[in-house]
This record gives structure tokens, sequence and C-alpha cells, in this order.
């Protein structure tokens, strides 16, 4: 007979924190909640540049002179060269990466926020650390058993649990929706299915929490098969890109325009580990990237008051070039903000220097900004979540009043 766990993955669907001991699980309970469930409910949309993204060649701070002694070979060249390849100018001293092209517009409509030196404080300079350590919410502590965004989710019970609350697009569930609150990771809403014998395995069986479990599952796919991804257009001329980025933002509008109450829906992007041939590999990977996001943009239309999107990733990239055309694992990066009520057009956070003493650890740019701060005033002003303490324990917010 096949297992559940075979059946999770095989099927491309898998449910969070499901415990088979006990009574059954919180998330199957009816929960009384303030909260009332809206056909357009107020949506996070959490992308993961998984690799460590260079903030200092996205973000480029052209007027710093520093930056250019650094980087001999790989500084992006200044606006006033008049270059095709120069950074394009946003307010005098930083410029986005010339492959970024599409985000010149959302900044100067304002529907676009930067906040650079940025990150996690935890010092490691382990990818698989770091990210859990940004997942979970808890730099330096790993034994924390759910995500933040879990952990949001279980802060804002709905009354009636809906199926397609929260969605993850990519190949396993991610650290940051580990937790009580049910969520979804599904591969691809087109060749999404299963088989009847499967549904047959959770209707027989006398574990009334698999039960349980299976007709929640099952709601989750009906739900799916209903909204005919393969079938979908994209409104208002929005392109997505053909790589894993634009596909996964593309089933995301598709969710959201489907009003099947997606709250928080998560992806990520990899690849941003660029050690070798860095010129090269931004170019192809800042084009998926800013095109991805603003096709999603484009396409939400005004649906897109409703949803922010928020970028992050483990740390930066050091200061100084390497000798292999790259750069190393460093600490502080950049983070976007787009959509929602953003106050765009600006870019957040105390600027460090790029001087040797003020580097940290005399390599890499230093973090003024805690990543925590953007995520807390997301769930805050977006989602309206009042009681916001546990969901990064410890944590003294500091408010950058980006929305």
């Amino acid at each position: 007979m096949l297992s559940r766990r075979f059946f999770m993955k095989s099927g491309a669907l898998a449910l969070a924190s499901l415990s088979l001991t006990g009574k059954t699980p919180s998330f199957l309970e009816r929960m009384v909640s303030a909260s009332t469930v809206s056909s357009k409910p107020k949506t996070i949309v959490v992308i993961f540049q998984r690799g460590a993204a260079d903030g200092l060649n996205i973000i480029v701070p052209f007027a710093e002179p520093n930056y250019y002694k650094l980087r001999p070979s790989l500084a992006i060249r200044s606006p006033k060269s008049g270059d095709s390849q120069a950074a394009i100018d946003l307010d005098g001293f930083f410029g986005l990466h010339p492959a970024m092209v599409s985000f010149k517009e959302l900044f100067q409509q304002q529907k676009l926020a930067i906040v650079h030196a940025v990150g996690s404080p935890d010092s490691t300079r382990s990818h698989f650390d770091a990210q859990d350590y940004m997942e979970l919410g808890t730099p330096g502590i790993k034994s924390t058993s759910d995500g933040w965004l879990n952990r949001y989710l279980q802060k804002k019970y709905l009354k009636q649990p809906l199926p397609l609350r929260a969605v993850a697009i990519g190949r396993k569930e991610p650290k940051i929706f580990t937790g009580k609150a049910p969520t979804v990771t599904v591969g691809n809403l087109s060749n999404f299915g299963t088989r009847s014998s499967f549904e047959a395995m959770y209707a027989d069986t006398q574990d009334q929490i698999l039960a349980n479990t299976g007709t929640d599952t099952f709601e989750a796919i009906k739900t799916i098969k209903q909204i005919k991804a393969s079938s979908y257009t994209p409104a208002n001329g929005a392109e997505y890109s053909k790589g894993s980025l634009g596909q996964s933002l593309k089933q995301i509008a598709q969710l959201i325009k489907a009003n099947v109450g997606l709250e928080v829906a998560f992806t990520d992007m990899d690849g941003w580990d660029t050690h070798v041939n860095q010129p090269q590999r931004l170019q192809i990977l800042l084009t998926e990237f800013s095109n991805s996001i603003s096709a999603f943009i484009k396409d939400l239309g005004d649906r897109a008051e409703d949803v922010v999107v928020v970028t992050m990733s483990e740390f930066g990239r050091t200061a100084a070039e390497n000798g292999t055309r790259g750069t190393d694992h460093g600490h502080a990066t950049c983070m976007f903000v787009v959509g929602g009520n953003t106050k765009g057009g600006k870019i957040y956070g105390e600027w460090p220097g790029l001087e040797k003493n003020n580097l940290y650890e005399g390599r890499d740019l230093a973090l003024t900004t805690d990543y925590r701060s953007v995520c807390l005033e997301l769930v805050e002003k977006h989602c309206g979540l009042k009681e916001t303490t546990s969901l990064f324990p410890s944590f003294k917010h500091k408010p950058l009043s980006i929305l």
C-alpha cells in the first residue's frame, strides 16, 4: 500500500504541521476570530533569493568612491557614463542594475520601495543555516519549531479555515511554512492531480485524524482543479518570464484572482551564489527577477492594492571582488517591497558606507536594518495584525515606515 508520505510527494501537495497523535489537530478545529473571510483578503507574497544575492551590484552605490576601488572589474558603471550597461539612476546616489529596467517604472510610480544594508544579524556564512534562521525568524537559533509565516497564520485565526489560505509554489515545503497552521505546497497548478485510490486510502482509514487530514487535503485538490491553471491568460498585457520565478508568480496571481482566500504565498529563486562569472549570471538572474515581479503587479491590476511582495536573501556578498570575477559570502544585502500601500520611490535604511573601518569584519557591507523590521511592518500595516511579539521572539522592532 502506498504511504501517506509517498502520496504527499508524488501528488505534489504537502500539508504542513500534521500531528498524528492525540486529539484532532488545532487547524481542523473551528476557531473564533475577529477576522472575517473576504473574497479579497490582504495578501503577502514572499520571494526568497536563495544563494546570497549581491546587494551591491543589484542596488548600486555609484556615488560611493570606495565601491569602484573594491570592485575594479565588477562594479556597475555610473549613470553619468551614458553606457547602456550603466546603473539606472534612482536618487543621485543609488542605481538599479541595468538588467532591472522594468523596475524603474515601478520605482517612479512609487509602487516599489528598496531597503539597503539589510538582512539577518547572525554572522554565519553558511547558506543552509542562514536560510533556516531567516525562515524561522530566530537568527542564531535552529531549534525553533515553526516558521515565522506559520506563526503569523496561527495568530490570525479564521472562523473557518480555508484550504488554500497559505500556498507555496515549489518542490518542497519551505521552513517558513512549518508549524501548526495548515499550509499547502504545490509544484505546479497546471500539472496537479491525484488518483482515486489515494482518496479511498484516506476515506477508509480507521485513524480519524488521518481521515480528517485527507478530507482537508482533497478540499485543496478540488479547489486547485477548479481553477484550470493551464488555460489562464494574464491580464493587462502582462508577460511572465518563462523561468521558474515568472511561472510561480503567474500561478500565485491566478490564485489571488480566483478568490480562494489566499493570504500568504511563498516561492523562491535559486542561483544567487555568484562566486564566478558574476556579471553574466546577474544579468540573467536580474532580468528574470525584475521582469517577473513587474509582470505580476501588472497582471493583478487593481488587485495589486491588496497584495504586497517582499523579497529576501540569506546574506549578501563581499564588498571586494574575488579572483574569479565574482564575490564571496558576505553579510548585508538589499530587499524589495512592491505593491499594496507601499510608500515607494524611495530607498530606506541607513547607508553605512564602504570605508574599510565601516565594513563588517573588514570585508562586508555592514547591516543597519534587521530584515524582521521590514516583515513586521508588512504584517502590522498591510495585514492589520496588532499583536506581533510572538512572530519574532525577543526582537525589538524599529519601524521604517515603508507602508
